[in-house]
């Protein structure tokens, strides 16, 4: 009898720790095999000359431990691929303790980044971690690509279409009003920002879309850990995009949460409902 029991809780014992195994082993290899998916988001305010613009968002590289050069030469390849107006980087590049040559690769690969309306990039806590603020920020302003505490007008005949950036909200100012303190107040503004949270703090400037990264979608996206940390929410009158991105912070592993280039295609706000459409 007691043997029995205790070979019933071996078998028990082996089958747990060979599921937990196997969703580890799921878990790790879905860290790093990327998806690209496209998104439909209507925008306020947008002008009817930019329905169906499509922004390409990168964010959340962590290249370093765990997210080899060679994973982030797949990723710049994939996304010069993708038929798009802008793309836009959201931060995080480097895992952070990897040291400056970390910093050095990955830029190497985002400046060879090409659209046709431009690339617009902002950094990430992480690019300010150990040390690595100035030479991200160095980075950033050599790249023609920085929006932090500014920004860029895209313009489609008599239109024009804003891109701003914020700074970290950890680690740098947001500076918000002060990336569109000269741009017109009833023109459409996007805002790229890190960290989601940037749209729960105090600004004056009227955003229409906000895009971040910074959550990875949370890695593990199942009951009892799904949650609402990606896709598109309404803050107010502000649309607010999150991307699961390409990295993992903690632990390499994603769960029903693969990392994702995110493609935007923009629509005006009464038009069509959010949607994934490919």
């Amino acid at each position: 009898m007691n043997d029995a029991l205790s070979r019933r809780r071996f078998l028990k014992l082996s089958a747990f720790c060979g599921v937990g195994s196997l969703t580890g082993a799921y878990g790790i290899f879905s860290a790093l095999h990327f998806e690209v998916n496209t998104y439909r988001v209507p925008v306020p305010n947008l002008p009817l000359s930019f329905n169906g613009f499509t922004i390409v968002q990168l964010t959340d590289l962590h290249h370093g431990f765990g997210i080899p050069i060679s994973v982030i030469d797949r990723v710049i390849e994939q996304v010069n691929l993708i038929e798009k107006d802008a793309i836009v980087c959201t931060g995080d590049y480097i895992h952070g303790g990897d040291g400056s040559d970390a910093i050095d690769k990955v830029w190497s690969r985002l400046n060879t980044l090409q659209a046709r309306s431009g690339v617009f990039s902002v950094l990430g806590n992480h690019d300010h971690m150990f040390d690595n603020t100035e030479q991200s920020l160095a980075y950033l302003a050599k790249s023609g690509q920085s929006v932090r505490h500014g920004a860029v007008p895209i313009v489609r005949g008599k239109d024009r279409l804003w891109i701003g950036g914020a700074g970290d909200l950890w680690h740098d100012s947001l500076g918000i009003d002060e990336a569109f303190r000269n741009t017109p107040p009833n023109e459409c503004k996007i805002l790229l920002s890190h960290n989601p949270s940037a749209a729960d703090t105090k600004f004056k400037s009227k955003v229409d879309l906000m895009i971040c990264g910074h959550t990875h979608g949370g890695q593990i996206a199942m009951p009892p850990f799904a949650s609402n940390l990606c896709g598109l929410h309404a803050r107010g009158g502000m649309q607010v995009y999150i991307s699961r991105g390409i990295g993992w912070y903690l632990v390499p592993i994603r769960i029903n949460c693969a990392p994702e280039i995110s493609v935007l295609k923009l629509v005006p706000f009464d038009s069509a409902a959010p949607d994934k459409v490919a």
